[in-house]
């Protein structure tokens, strides 16, 4: 049992030491901001992306570093998700890849405010957030095929810059939708082509959304694709 005397020092010693601590924490997280935010990052095109970001009030319904709603995607590491070819055409236009699905707002930005918006949200995106967001606990497993990596070094361009961020060859690419190892030896190429063309023609509900590929790209998609065998 403590008297009153010894009562008073152990509060004011511990109370004093636990506030230095406190103090010493909080300038540590301050000194380290700088470089964990890497604010040398911040051009021109990061500042107007963030004015249009606000401005439009995107926070409304997405959430970034954590803060916003949550009615639409969390978009701290979008650009890593989906890359910065996908995000612009979604951009562009979102009903074009999602009919009559998407609840986005049709925004119609033009092409430098679109890439300042990409800007804003890769530097966000590359902040050391120490794990946030975490990975999906319950993401499906990619299994590693043989010759995925040869498959991988003949795609076409376009692959890389869209399908990627969504299907996996090899073990290398997203798990939104289903890895590519061998759709080849189950469809050929003409079906391909009709299947990049309307998704949900093919396949009514399907998850695979239009994307507004060139007709060059559609169809140098759908031949690499039928050789994935």
């Amino acid at each position: 049992m403590l008297s009153k005397s010894q009562a008073k020092w152990f509060f004011l010693i511990f109370t004093i030491g636990f506030s230095g601590v406190f103090l010493w924490l909080t300038v540590d997280t301050l000194m380290q901001v700088p470089e964990r935010s890497h604010a040398d990052k911040i051009d021109e095109h990061v500042i107007r992306g963030k004015e249009i970001w606000e401005e439009n009030n995107c926070m409304g319904c997405h959430t970034l570093l954590g803060e916003g709603a949550y009615y639409a995607p969390e978009l701290t590491k979008v650009v890593e998700r989906r890359g910065k070819a996908w995000i612009r055409m979604f951009i562009k236009d979102t009903q074009a890849m999602y009919p009559g699905q998407r609840k986005m707002v049709q925004y119609d930005f033009t092409e430098d405010e679109i890439t300042d918006i990409i800007a804003f949200l890769e530097w966000n995106g590359n902040i050391d957030t120490n794990g946030f967001p975490a990975k999906p606990d319950l993401a499906p497993a990619i299994i590693e095929v043989a010759g995925g990596a040869a498959h991988l070094a003949a795609a076409p361009p376009i692959y890389g810059q869209l399908c990627q961020a969504c299907h996996a060859i090899g073990g290398q690419g997203g798990v939104v939708g289903p890895a590519l190892d061998t759709v080849g030896s189950r469809f050929d190429e003409p079906w391909f082509a009709k299947w990049l063309t309307d998704p949900n023609a093919v396949r009514p509900g399907t998850a695979m959304p239009k994307m507004p590929l060139s007709d060059a790209d559609k169809q140098a998609l759908a031949k690499w694709l039928s050789t994935l065998k």
